[in-house]
């Protein structure tokens, strides 16, 4: 099992950074069968950190850690609250992210942290699709 772990400062620029950052290590591994899903969820998962964060001086992290064919994403922060999935109406502009993380992930949830803040995380699949069956 490989592990790698990168902080963020609590800045809009920082969620590209984490992007790019999660998405060199599945290219080091020659992992990107799904890229751009978990291009999509780290987006949304450090856009709520820093929604979440404290104050600005603060840091997120985002912990990846790759087992065989499977890949946990951890995005740790300093917020307070549980975070859940919301219904939010057609005019809101908020309250999408963790439906977009719950629809491309194949598991995803948070636990509490020693010290303040939460831990949201989401995992992956990454192994080889299967072809499709062919009908008789």
């Amino acid at each position: 099992m490989g592990t790698n772990e990168k902080r963020f400062s609590a800045h809009p620029a920082s969620v590209a950074h984490a992007r790019e950052w999660v998405v060199g290590a599945l290219a080091r591994r020659d992992l990107l069968c799904r890229a751009d899903d978990i291009r999509l969820c780290v987006s949304e998962l450090a856009t709520n950190a820093i929604a979440h964060t404290t104050t600005r001086r603060r840091r997120f992290a985002v912990h990846l850690a790759f087992a065989g064919e499977a890949l946990r994403i951890e995005v740790h922060d300093t917020g307070d609250g549980n975070p859940h999935l919301r219904r939010p109406s057609a005019d809101e502009d908020h309250g999408r992210g963790l439906l977009l993380v719950a629809a491309l992930a194949d598991a995803w949830g948070s636990a509490p942290r020693c010290g303040p803040g939460k831990c949201v995380w989401a995992e992956f699949q990454l192994g080889t699709p299967q072809p499709a069956a062919v009908a008789r």
